[in-house]
């Protein structure tokens, strides 16, 4: 037997107004994910453990069944796996986002989505200007990058930026959470400040503002984590080559930890503009040489951030045709059965623009194993499936049959 896990990131919603008090997921035309619903059996899994943040490090590590407690380092050196930046002992990674502030508040977490090569240049500058050998900054793909801080605490309260979006920075800014991480919370709250100065005029953000588009105005360090000690699926579980498909850092860098190899798309973005067809591809051909494939699509996260219902539909919708589908087909049609999963790590509400930390749906379709009866994929139907509730590691040994 061979596993997909197709995950749609952020993909659960909340009944909208607009959308006539349902969700995108009820609305969405999804022919495909209903299909894999009625063949399959449904359930609402619990990916955020108590007392944890509902962001996409925490779900996606619960839902690849690792004890996140006991494992999770923070984004940082999950996203330094990912561009091959070693975390030495001692050192202290973050997620630097670059953002939009506006007139004092957070606008965005994105800088209006900063290209990738654009970005480059902006994390080029701060290195030559803020840097040095115990500040170090890394550059990644659009507005999400890597900043290391030498001998650096991590008892630290950052917030992430796409939580607080239209709050006064100031009031946000990083906190100590004892004496000993004083030091490092004044430096990274200098790096912001400094940042603010010497971004402001900056050619790529005058070129941006002049095409009617956000600036990258700071940095935002978020996060933070030393190098996580964490055993690799195959340890776990016993499987065997495991692949990661995914346009997200933070997903490739826990991919690189968990003994995956991480597969790379051309033209995936991580927006509703990726290439899916590429995605649905890349893990048809992956399933032939690989027990598990881990497919993730990042692009109803993000239209969950920027509150727009329609464009969250419309990212359902594409998954539901140009990845679901042809994956349903492929995998019908391949010599060894593969069983096929499917949910979001979190509920990513329009209303609210941020994760929370409600349970999901998910389907596990298994050939040969009767279906529960449900005949839809979305986050009323899945209540009534059979797996009931689950949390922690039970959907991976449910996926498993361990």
């Amino acid at each position: 037997m061979k596993y997909v896990i197709i995950l749609g990131d952020g993909m659960a919603d909340e009944p909208i107004g607009e959308l006539g008090n349902k969700t995108p997921l009820q609305v969405a035309r999804t022919p495909a994910m209903d299909r894999l619903a009625q063949r399959g059996c449904s359930g609402m899994l619990q990916t955020i453990p108590a007392g944890m943040q509902p962001g996409s490090e925490i779900a996606n590590l619960a839902v690849l069944g690792y004890d996140v407690k006991a494992v999770f380092e923070g984004r940082g050196v999950l996203e330094a796996a990912s561009i091959g930046v070693d975390i030495a002992p001692g050192d202290l990674a973050l997620r630097c986002n670059l953002v939009c502030i506006e007139e004092g508040k957070i606008k965005n977490h994105s800088a209006g989505h900063i290209t990738t090569e654009e970005a480059a240049e902006i994390i080029a500058f701060l290195s030559r200007t803020m840097g040095n050998e115990m500040i170090r900054f890394y550059p990644g793909v659009s507005y999400r990058h890597l900043l290391v801080i030498g001998g650096g605490s991590k008892h630290l309260d950052c917030t992430p930026p796409h939580d607080v979006m239209g709050t006064p920075f100031r009031q946000v800014l990083v906190r100590p959470q004892n004496g000993e991480a004083r030091k490092t919370a004044s430096l990274l709250n200098y790096l912001i400040a400094r940042s603010r100065s010497l971004l402001e005029e900056h050619p790529v953000n005058q070129k941006r503002k002049a095409g009617g588009k956000d600036p990258a105005t700071c940095i935002w360090p978020w996060s933070p984590g030393y190098r996580p000690q964490m055993p690799t699926l195959q340890e776990l579980y016993g499987i065997g080559r495991s692949a990661v498909i995914s346009a997200v850092d933070l997903i490739q860098g826990i991919g690189v930890y968990a003994g995956m190899e991480v597969i790379k798309v051309k033209g995936a973005t991580g927006l509703y503009d990726t290439n899916y067809e590429g995605k649905a591809r890349a893990t048809i051909d992956a399933l032939r040489n690989h027990d598990l494939v881990y497919l993730h699509v990042e692009a109803s996260d993000e239209a969950g951030h920027e509150g727009n219902p329609s464009l969250k539909v419309k990212t359902i919708e594409n998954l539901d045709q140009r990845v679901v589908k042809p994956i349903m087909e492929a995998c019908d049609n391949m010599e060894e059965s593969v069983t096929i999963a499917l949910l979001p790590d979190h509920p990513t509400p329009c209303a609210i623009r941020t994760h929370t930390r409600d349970a999901v749906p998910f389907v596990i379709y298994t050939p040969g194993r009767e279906a529960d009866g449900v005949i839809a994929f979305d986050e009323f139907s899945a209540q009534t499936g059979g797996y009931g509730l689950l949390s922690g590691n039970e959907f991976m040994k449910t996926l498993l049959r361990r």
